[in-house]
């Protein structure tokens, strides 16, 4: 079970990337199965939908909106309880389907990584299962 790895940079705290192709990129031609995408950080996240930039930007506001930035013990350790909080209503993974060695997503589906404690150059690792 080979594991494919590439890394994502952001630019601002609170980020969304369409990372749908990088990930296509690291399913082998011939695969069929699910394919895992995960990141190796606790104030990132991954999601499934869809990449139109407003709607990216709304995930973010909402997120933003949802978990304040500031009053969380944690921030006593290191001052980004936020981002961590963040992170745990997005989530590590998704599983995705996949068939003749592509996504079997739907037509406005994309992979988004949500980086919530940025700017930062973050691991994505792709596992593809049978």
């Amino acid at each position: 079970m080979p594991t494919n790895r590439f890394t994502v940079s952001t630019d601002d705290r609170l980020s969304v990337v369409d990372i749908t192709e990088r990930v296509r990129d690291a399913i082998p031609e011939d695969a069929e199965g699910t394919c895992t995408v995960f990141v190796r950080h606790t104030t990132a996240g991954i999601t499934v939908n869809e990449a139109e930039p407003r709607l990216l930007g709304d995930l973010g506001d909402a997120l933003g909106d949802l978990i304040p930035d500031s009053g969380w013990d944690h921030d006593e350790l290191d001052g980004n309880a936020d981002s961590h909080v963040r992170a745990m209503f997005v989530g590590p993974s998704e599983t995705i389907p996949v068939r003749d060695g592509d996504l079997d997503m739907g037509t406005w589906q994309s992979v988004l990584f949500v980086d919530c404690d940025g700017p930062r150059e973050r691991a994505v690792d792709v596992v593809v299962t049978d």
